[in-house]
């Protein structure tokens, strides 16, 4: 069933490089949210912009629901609107990685997936990270859209830990760390915290040699 949809999906779009399809699948998501990753990077979502230019919605309502005053389209909502751009930083705090976000979605992928190093297990951890982040976003503006439901940006952090945790352990039943330990340490939990804290070093020394020449 996921092999068939995989090769429905891929079909349709030849604008998809290797590293989109990359994106949209990972082993510890389920398909809906693989679906959703695959709408997302064809720009398919109904943003108010997407359904002004179909004209479902008038042009006067293009404006982003949170109230901020820009146009939502795909790359507000997830990363410029200040609401969204608020959680990317609590996440990297979370794994107490340095780094600085793009406005563009498909270079915020790859960029995300950069603070992990080159470790393929390291990668796959902040891969499901950043399709969980959209995901939240996702329910977090449609939550607020119909059903007048506004979340906190702390709430929205404890779900990406919780949810993180769930997807996790739906998929590996030998993964049996609690909710305390994941929320303080995952990098710990998922044995790669040492490896990722001599990356991040790397690129404190970096930026601050950087700041001394300059």
């Amino acid at each position: 069933m996921v092999r068939s949809v995989y090769d429905l999906l891929t079909a349709q779009d030849h604008l998809l490089n290797q590293q989109n399809l990359e994106v949209i699948w990972h082993k510890h998501v389920s398909l809906k949210v693989s679906i959703f990753a695959w709408r997302l990077l064809r720009d398919r979502l109904p943003t108010r912009q997407n359904l002004a230019n179909r004209g479902i919605i008038s042009m006067e309502l293009r404006l982003c629901i949170a109230g901020c005053g820009q146009v939502e389209d795909l790359n507000h909502l997830f990363l410029s609107c200040p609401f969204s751009e608020a959680l990317w930083p609590l996440v990297r705090d979370w794994f107490s990685v340095v780094g600085a976000e793009t406005q563009v979605i498909s270079d915020h992928f790859s960029q995300f997936i950069h603070y992990a190093g080159d470790r393929k297990s390291r990668r796959s951890f902040f891969h499901l990270i950043w399709l969980l982040c959209v995901w939240v976003l996702s329910k977090e503006r449609n939550d607020k859209l119909f059903r007048n439901i506004h979340s906190f940006l702390p709430h929205m952090l404890d779900n990406v830990k919780s949810y993180s945790l769930w997807w996790l352990k739906a998929s590996n039943v030998s993964f049996n760390f609690g909710t305390q330990n994941w929320g303080s340490s995952p990098l710990v939990c998922m044995d790669i915290g040492w490896l990722l804290c001599t990356c991040n070093l790397t690129i404190v020394i970096a930026i601050f040699g950087c700041q001394v020449i300059n």
